[in-house]
């Protein structure tokens, strides 16, 4: 089944806040967006934030190939059952295409936070027993038991924010068949002050989150690497920049590295909710 997933997400995706709305008069404009991205040639289009299956609906409906995965889902803002008969709603409409991304989210994101990987395993049995398949979910993983978690209940892993280090290590633990597709940002910009600059603003969100930073300590970086909004260190391991090829060349780290598939995530310093659709041409391009 893994197998059958990495086939359907193809080799590269777009992850984007932009492409996940609840405003019914954004349909049109994010249905338009994906049909590009199909037309560009990305496999995947993921729906950043704690999306859900109503989410992908638009972009479904406006394609034919696209798969669209959320990325993620927060086991404490949906219930099982109710995930459980929207993925059969959208399932039955568009037969095979659609992904759902779980993940536990943060503390501080969510007020009945509580012992998060027994409640996203008793998740996983409740999504059994409503008869929704393993081999269509994935687990937003970083630390190794999520990752054992993500191999034996789940056809994968999606994590956020890591290295190709952290892809390594987690090809490691996943073994070879399940689907293990790493999120990356991208910055389009040569100019060194200018790219970490957009890059640090982006980042300063997740310095202030512990399942992020345990991430990154458990990575060989160091609380100087998280301070005072993060040394270029930490900063150049997180996020792309430089001319295209440079670009290119970091992308590919993380097939070198074990991935499946990337989701590249646009830092532009717009809104978390824009769609940068000229760079995500651009980045077609690149790719290509």
């Amino acid at each position: 089944m893994s197998s059958a997933l990495k086939e359907t997400v193809g080799r590269y995706g777009i992850w984007s806040v932009g492409l996940r709305a609840e405003d019914p008069a954004r349909r049109t404009e994010i249905g338009e967006a994906a049909a590009e991205l199909e037309e560009l040639g990305y496999g995947t289009a993921w729906l950043g934030g704690s999306s859900a299956a109503h989410h992908a609906v638009p972009l479904l409906e406006t394609t034919s190939r696209l798969a669209v995965g959320t990325s993620i889902q927060s086991i404490w803002q949906y219930e099982a059952d109710a995930s459980a008969a929207a993925f059969a709603e959208v399932e039955a409409a568009h037969p095979g295409r659609f992904v759902l991304g779980l993940g536990v989210s943060h503390a501080k994101l969510a007020d009945q936070y509580r012992r998060p990987y027994s409640a996203l395993v008793a998740y996983l049995d409740a999504l059994d027993e409503a008869g929704v398949p393993a081999g269509r979910r994935v687990l937003a993983a970083l630390g190794p038991k999520t990752l054992e978690l993500s191999r034996d209940r789940a056809a994968g892993a999606v994590p956020y924010l890591v290295t190709p280090e952290h892809t390594a290590r987690a090809r490691e633990i996943l073994g070879e068949a399940p689907l293990l597709a790493p999120e990356f940002k991208v910055v389009l910009e040569t100019d060194p002050a200018r790219a970490r600059a957009l890059a640090r603003d982006s980042l300063a969100m997740y310095l202030a989150l512990p399942n992020y930073t345990n991430s990154f300590l458990r990575l060989g970086f160091t609380e100087d690497d998280l301070a005072s909004g993060g040394s270029d260190r930490l900063v150049d391991a997180l996020y792309a920049w430089g001319d295209e090829d440079g670009i290119r060349a970091r992308i590919d780290t993380f097939f070198e590295a074990g991935a499946d598939h990337v989701a590249i995530q646009v830092v532009d310093g717009g809104t978390r909710d824009a769609q940068p659709r000229e760079a995500w041409r651009r980045l077609a391009t690149l790719l290509a």
